[in-house]
């Protein structure tokens, strides 16, 4: 088995990613949220954690104040459901409400943002992120994980979303242990007839 779907290495990299959040201390650090008066923002969404951990090593590598994006209804904790419920929020046009938004978005020059790729797009929670926001004259720094499928139409949703920001190139790593992990399991239930 390759170290990129070691679950020890994935437990460990979680742990890490959750050390800005949990040792941060101050205001904002309970919420999910630090703040350091950086004018470098890390907002992320993430779901089973993978986007989670790139947010924390750009936010302690570049030392920049964090956001975590969270709807205020959360996504089910079951894989199949999420993508369900997602696929008809994308192909309805639907934005869930958000949790929280920035107060001070305009206390930040570069933003870098960072989902998972669900459906070939970004997650309904991203698009309502950035229409919660005002990102025009500040430079978007896109960071993505993707489970095989790359980045789909996401840069056109950053496009017609942050009009007026500068958007780059960013950064995009494939990450699909929760599909991979789960097609394994359905076929070593069916091989040895355990599936009912």
């Amino acid at each position: 088995m390759s170290s990129a779907h070691d679950p020890l290495r994935r437990t460990v990299m979680a742990a890490l990613a959750s050390l800005p959040l949990l040792g941060a201390g101050g205001a904002g650090a309970a919420d999910g949220n630090v703040r350091r008066g950086s004018d470098v923002l890390v907002a992320y969404f993430s779901r089973s954690g993978n986007t989670r951990v790139i947010a924390g090593l750009i936010h302690r590598g570049l030392r920049t104040d964090l956001f975590e994006i969270r709807p205020a209804t959360a996504y089910p904790e079951d894989y199949l459901a999420t993508v369900e419920q997602a696929r008809q929020e994308r192909d309805s046009g639907f934005e869930p409400a958000l949790e929280a938004t920035l107060p001070n978005m305009a206390a930040y020059r570069t933003l870098f943002l960072g989902f998972p790729i669900w459906g070939e797009t970004a997650p309904p929670v991203v698009r309502s992120f950035l229409s919660a926001h005002d990102l025009a004259g500040k430079t978007l720094v896109p960071f993505n994980t993707h489970g095989g499928y790359g980045l789909g139409n996401s840069r056109s949703v950053l496009a017609s979303h942050a009009p007026g920001a500068t958007i780059l190139d960013g950064f995009v790593l494939e990450a699909d242990q929760e599909r991979r992990t789960m097609e394994q399991v359905n076929a070593w239930l069916n091989k040895a007839k355990l599936a009912r």
